[in-house]
């Protein structure tokens, strides 16, 4: 099953700044294969709901790994049996409609 989600990972008792952890992250979910697009506040994934979710658990294996004692992770996600959609298609969905207003 195809998954979209929007992950979220911030490890805490490590300071401000957590980009170096975000960056982890990252590079776990390209080196797992997935579609990815980075925002301001987590990252939009799009693959297979296993490979999806094996490589949320490897980047909390890493961030811990990397130090970081806890971590709160926001999570959404969605799937669809009607039709296949990806990231790109739901972005453009809008943006047709805001053109048309």
């Amino acid at each position: 099953m195809k998954v979209i989600a929007d992950l979220c990972v911030v490890p805490m008792g490590v300071g401000v700044s957590v980009s170096k952890y975000v960056t982890a992250c990252e590079q776990v979910l390209k080196a797992a294969g997935l579609e990815t697009k980075l925002h301001a506040y987590g990252t939009n994934i799009e693959g297979d709901w296993d490979t999806v979710f094996a490589a949320i658990r490897r980047c909390h294996e890493v961030v811990h790994e990397m130090g970081a004692p806890r971590i709160t992770t926001t999570l959404k996600f969605g799937t669809r049996t009607d039709r296949t959609q990806s990231m790109e298609d739901k972005v453009i969905s809008v943006e047709k409609k805001l053109k048309n207003r």
